[in-house]
């Protein structure tokens, strides 16, 4: 039966062993494996990408496979050939299927047509590849991933939903600052809550950024105004103002906590220069991460 991640929820029962093996695969880099000879990625990609892209396609040719981008522009989806026809059609000639979507019911559609696993690269809802690669920068620096206060500050985009699911996952706090009509998801905080019942997790939507962040060891920022989402940027821009990451915010925070994002920043808009540049922040490690857990998850899916 293939396997598909399209949610954080889809590696409930091993996100952590996951996280593992992609530490394992950092220190064996280069090494090639002889499972991936001649496997084929096809990545579609509705929207812009640098670090999902690259990754992706970076981990499935150090791997020893080989990955073929696909832009809809380029391809018979664009011109109205359905997502069913097209996932049926790309699994007669690739192996796995990673899928940057505007909207995640296109993702699903895909995945339930597929016979070849199907990866949610981003969608609207959420960005579960992404998430990976958080904590295992946040398990690199801090030597775990439970027992933490893990604190997001901004939009309650697909990152927050991910980040809130992979957070209660794996048995730590998760405290989001946003305003009021910018909270995450609720069927998403509603499956997070159940599982918090398991695993004791905490938390928290609070409109004051200063006590989402206190005593955090991890904060996480991201941009405020989403992909698709630019009429809104000079109001978001505004409202969202007093939800910068800055030097007197993460003052509130523990004193070895973490500063991550999931990249590209807007310096000087969600987080300040200096916050981006101290000793704090692992953004440029998290970004690195995305190639070793799109290894670890590939390695996942496919075996």
């Amino acid at each position: 039966m293939k396997r598909d991640i399209i949610s954080v929820m889809d590696m409930a029962g091993d996100l952590e062993d996951i996280i593992d093996l992609s530490i394992k695969l950092k220190r064996q880099r280069y090494e090639q494996f002889p499972q991936f000879t001649n496997h084929v990625l096809g990545m579609i990609f509705e929207k812009p990408s640098t670090r999902t892209r690259v990754s992706l396609e970076t981990a499935m040719t150090q791997l020893g496979g080989h990955a073929i981008y696909l832009n809809p522009n380029d391809m018979q989806i664009g011109r109205g050939e359905t997502i069913a026809d097209t996932a049926k059609v790309l699994s007669r000639f690739v192996d796995v299927i990673s899928y940057r979507a505007f909207k995640h019911e296109n993702v699903l559609e895909l995945a339930k047509n597929a016979s070849v696993p199907v990866i949610n690269a981003l969608d609207d809802l959420e960005h579960p590849v992404q998430i990976v690669a958080d904590f295992m920068t946040v398990k690199e620096r801090k030597g775990r991933v439970n027992n933490l206060k893990v604190s997001y500050v901004g939009d309650g985009n697909n990152v927050a939903n991910s980040l809130i699911l992979g957070t209660v996952l794996l048995g730590s706090d998760i405290s989001v600052g946003c305003p009021k009509g910018h909270e995450p998801n609720k069927d998403i905080l509603e499956i997070a809550e159940q599982i918090a019942k398991d695993t004791g997790s905490h938390i928290e939507i609070l409109e004051n950024p200063v006590k989402a962040v206190e005593s955090a060891d991890v904060i996480y920022t991201d941009v405020w105004v989403s992909m698709g989402e630019e009429k809104e940027k000079e109001q978001k821009e505004k409202l969202f103002r007093k939800y910068q990451v800055n030097n007197e915010l993460v003052s509130h925070a523990s004193k070895d906590f973490l500063f991550l994002h999931c990249l590209p920043a807007h310096r000087g808009l969600e987080v300040t220069a200096d916050v981006m540049e101290s000793l704090h922040s692992v953004v440029f490690d998290e970004a690195e991460n995305r190639l070793h857990t799109a290894k670890g998850i590939l390695s996942t899916v496919l075996y």
